[in-house]
């Protein structure tokens, strides 16, 4: 029925092979790797579109600051006004940005509630497919905004199918794959969002208009046929689902806060992603606007003809450099999760990300001009990123069946409400604190302030519990 016999088919039922751990999948469990890396792989290519696109923009739906010529104004006058205009306009669409991040961050985190408990009331594929189709069709529809408000609009709506897609996605492998190779699949599996990431920085490369990348956007819907004709639901979901009303009912947030542990759980869960995603989002995310805002100036001063050119294509070296270092870093943390621990890979990993963020944002361009953005931004990638490996990894392993989905993406989405603070914060930094610096120095040092949020991860890795070599609660 599924295009596989019946010995293909069996979740993670299937006794474990020795040797290597993709020994024991099956053509089944390979399928539903396929079709759920496909998903986020996609998902993530969505959100860097926008993060290249943002700049784009915001320059396009954000009017310029022009200051009223004052009576008798001299051509000096004139000259220091046009120039502070021009300093201001930048200040704004930077702030504008941070905005419009936000607005899709509650958008992602909203979705992520929603879809996080259909995905334990209906089922991992049917929910799969539709946060697919929502965040496809929202994108492309993104493409056609006039003004910075319905650009916000369509990217909260957006921002309801990505949150959704992760939750579903990694609680679908978790459930189907063999228990020894579920900890290395599900880090391969967010390992390859990065892949999706380079797609969108190959497509910014590329010199692609802002609206042409919110409509490539719309590709990902066409995995959605494949989803549905194919994908069945995991044994685990369909036990803990079977109609009986006597059954605890799946998918409830009353239940997961009534047990005093699953609480515990999604409580320090949520510390834990809230500092990876503030860092990624508030801070990692912004590094192409660092870098425009660094090597602007410079190449200017050395009378480069296409300055624009040359700052997007730098914007899409950077994104591809920091996903490049982010494919290694996500799969490393697999295996050093599975020597060490979770508790120390995650502490690993924050000590990491603060250090090569803050790297980044002080000293990029200080050392070899854009040169820095090939060893410095690949270094911050691989930690900052390496951490949403861990959240894959560690999720599911703290929720029972009828609650896993739920309990993901309480964690992961819920803290992206905390999280939409970050890009706001990152805003108002640039935008006020530290608006008197001239140059990139009011981006630097608002990316140092903000790399403080990874010591709120390292303080949340005591109270986590370990995990390691544990079977999936049922």
């Amino acid at each position: 029925m599924h295009g596989f016999h019946d010995s293909d088919n069996p979740d993670s039922a299937a006794a474990p092979v020795s040797g290597p751990w993709y020994k024991s999948l099956n053509r089944y469990h390979w399928f539903v790797f396929v079709v759920s890396a496909l998903g986020w792989l996609f998902d993530t290519m969505d959100q860097q579109l926008f993060t290249l696109a943002r700049p784009l923009a915001m320059a396009e739906l954000v009017a310029p600051v022009e200051t009223p010529a004052p009576a008798n104004e001299t051509e000096v006058q004139k000259e220091a006004r046009l120039k502070e205009d021009v300093k201001l306009t930048k200040v704004k669409r930077g702030a504008y940005g941070g905005y419009a991040t936000s607005i899709f961050l509650i958008g992602w985190a909203t979705g992520g509630l929603i879809f996080g408990v259909l995905g334990d009331k209906w089922g991992r594929v049917k929910t799969m497919l539709a946060t697919i189709i929502v965040y496809s069709v929202f994108t492309g529809i993104s493409a056609f905004s006039k003004g910075f408000w319905d650009f916000c609009l369509w990217r909260f709506l957006t921002g309801l199918g990505v949150g959704g897609e992760f939750a579903v996605g990694v609680a679908l492998v978790a459930e189907v794959m063999p228990s020894n190779a579920r900890p290395h699949a599900l880090g391969l599996l967010q390992a390859l969002s990065a892949v999706g990431n380079i797609t969108a920085a190959l497509i910014g490369m590329a010199g692609t208009g802002w609206k042409t990348m919110f409509l490539i956007g719309t590709a990902p819907a066409l995995l959605s046929l494949f989803v549905r004709r194919r994908l069945k639901e995991p044994e685990r979901w369909q036990a803990a689902n079977p109609g009986d009303s006597a059954v605890k009912q799946s998918g409830s947030y009353a239940e997961l806060f009534g047990d005093p542990e699953l609480r515990y759980r999604a409580l320090v869960g949520l510390l834990l992603a809230s500092a990876g995603v503030i860092g990624l989002w508030g801070i990692g995310f912004f590094v192409g606007d660092l870098q425009r805002e660094v090597f602007g100036p410079i190449l200017t001063a050395q009378g480069v003809s296409d300055v624009e050119g040359q700052l997007k294509k730098l914007s899409g070296i950077a994104l591809l450099m920091q996903n490049i270092g982010a494919f290694f870093g996500i799969y490393m943390f697999s295996y050093l999760s599975q020597y060490l621990g979770r508790r120390p890979a995650f502490a690993i990993c924050f000590v990491g990300a603060m250090f090569a963020t803050m790297n980044v944002y002080w000293n990029l361009g200080r050392f070899n001009g854009t040169a820095d953005i090939y060893w410095m931004v690949p270094l911050a990638g691989f930690f900052q990123l390496s951490l949403f490996g861990g959240y894959a990894i560690y999720f599911p392993e703290l929720f029972p069946t009828r609650l896993r989905s739920t309990g993901t993406s309480f964690c992961y989405n819920v803290g992206r409400f905390v999280a939409a603070a970050g890009p706001f914060t990152l805003g108002k930094l640039i935008g006020s604190v530290y608006k008197g610096y001239e140059g990139a120095l009011p981006f630097r040092y608002a990316g140092v302030t903000m790399c403080s949020i990874f010591l709120v991860g390292l303080f949340a890795v005591i109270f986590i519990p370990e995990t390691k070599g544990k079977p999936l609660p049922e």
